[in-house]
């Protein structure tokens, strides 16, 4: 009897790619901030005394005008987080596609989306039930407005991505644990394209207070060199920010057969638990550890070959001491070599949509040849003793491979490898 053949894995290109944060409304003025030092959050006071936070990424100036190219029919049912997925996602497939049409290059069911969110329409939720309470009236697209696949939902309908598709929720690890399914998805020869990446707005005050008062985000109160700053003696917690950012998935040969501009390689995805607190990393590391090591693993990749790693550097006292030693043990000596940093000292904190901007700052790292500064890095904490690249890009760093790690509330730790192409 023959035994059936399984087939080999395929290969995953990355050809387009998309953002909106408080840094800029896509990814080339991401980048572009990133580059002139400059950062998305600023000092906010809510109305609400408890809220003792300071310092957040809230995008100001969002509305119809960004919505303008999507029909009524569907943005109307969907909260903030979502409407952002749409915007990234459209950039992402320009950047893609161009003029081509979708169905030119697969079938709808070939082509699936896994946009990810850690708290998803809570906010909205939150505001309909107030309306509620006050009023005994909310819209009646109180429930999918409320739903964390409102973004996958809108982006399948929108584009008509008809495929494999998921909403994955993870706390802080969700975009990279979006990416990195969706590598497997067409790794395994269950999808030709996806859209992959995360998204998050929380901005309600019960919502901030309800983050603000476990004592996760920054206590300064008046400088913000010091309300984000990395693997410094001076962090106090992280800064609450929101966007979206998507990245478009391509089996190799079906980029490569078409002629599309490939920007990145996905070579390897891992997904481990800490299985330990909701809130306070692992104090044995290995969950973290067996990430590192099983990305390179899976990619074929030396610890001395990994050109940058973009860190999840919160800001917070016990997640980058633990992530400092975690590294130490999985890459051993190498790790003191590699070049490494932390974009949320820009950015913030974009919880769901985290792992997903700074996977696209990883393509932007390679492309343009610099590794971008953890700034704020003034007084180095003596436990965190590896290369961030404190303050100053790193420029002419030739990177072949990048790891992008993300660790979230619930013990969820994921990385992947984005490689340059070929």
């Amino acid at each position: 009897m023959d035994m059936p053949v399984t087939p080999r894995p395929r290969r995953v290109a990355i050809t387009g790619y998309g953002a909106i944060s408080s840094m800029g409304a896509n990814a080339d003025a991401i980048w572009q901030a990133i580059m002139a030092y400059r950062v998305g959050y600023k000092r906010y006071t809510h109305d609400d005394p408890a809220i003792t936070a300071r310092y957040f990424g809230f995008i100001d100036d969002f509305g119809r005008e960004q919505m303008r190219p999507f029909p009524k029919k569907t943005s109307k049912m969907l909260p903030l987080f979502a409407k952002y997925c749409l915007v990234a996602a459209e950039e992402a497939i320009g950047m893609a596609f161009g003029d081509t049409g979708l169905d030119d290059i697969c079938t709808p069911f070939d082509r699936g989306v896994m946009l990810g969110t850690g708290w998803g329409g809570l906010d909205t939720a939150n505001a309909n039930n107030n309306d509620y309470r006050q009023t005994g009236v909310a819209t009646s697209f109180a429930t999918v407005m409320s739903m964390c696949n409102a973004a996958t939902a809108g982006v399948t309908m929108n584009w008509n991505f008809r495929g494999v598709q998921n909403s994955p929720v993870a706390a802080c690890a969700t975009g990279t644990i979006a990416i990195g399914e969706a590598y497997e998805a067409i790794r395994s020869g269950r999808a030709k394209v996806m859209l992959a990446g995360g998204s998050e707005s929380l901005k309600e005050q019960f919502n901030v207070w309800s983050v603000d008062v476990i004592q996760a985000l920054s206590k300064e109160q008046d400088d913000i060199r010091r309300a984000c700053c990395p693997f410094s003696q001076d962090r106090s917690g992280f800064v609450l920010s929101e966007g979206a950012a998507v990245l478009c998935l391509e089996d190799y040969e079906l980029a490569r057969q078409r002629g599309a501009r490939i920007l990145g390689e996905i070579t390897g995805y891992a997904n481990f638990s800490d299985a330990y607190d909701m809130t306070a990393p692992a104090e044995d590391m290995q969950a973290r550890v067996q990430v590192i090591r099983q990305v390179c693993v899976q990619a074929g990749v030396a610890p001395e070959d990994i050109g940058y790693v973009n860190l999840h550097g919160t800001s917070t006292p016990l997640n980058d001491v633990n992530e400092t030693n975690a590294l130490k043990e999985a890459l051993g000596q190498a790790a003191h070599a590699i070049p490494m940093s932390s974009t949320k000292s820009y950015t913030g904190h974009l919880i769901g949509a985290a792992g997903a901007l700074e996977a696209v700052l990883c393509l932007k790292a390679i492309e343009h040849r610099t590794i971008p500064a953890t700034i704020h890095l003034d007084r180095p904490d003596p436990e965190c003793d590896l290369n961030y690249v404190a303050n100053q890009h790193l420029q002419g760093q030739d990177i072949h491979n990048a790891l992008n790690l993300s660790f979230g509330f619930g013990g969820a730790n994921a990385g992947v490898m984005i490689a340059r192409a070929e």
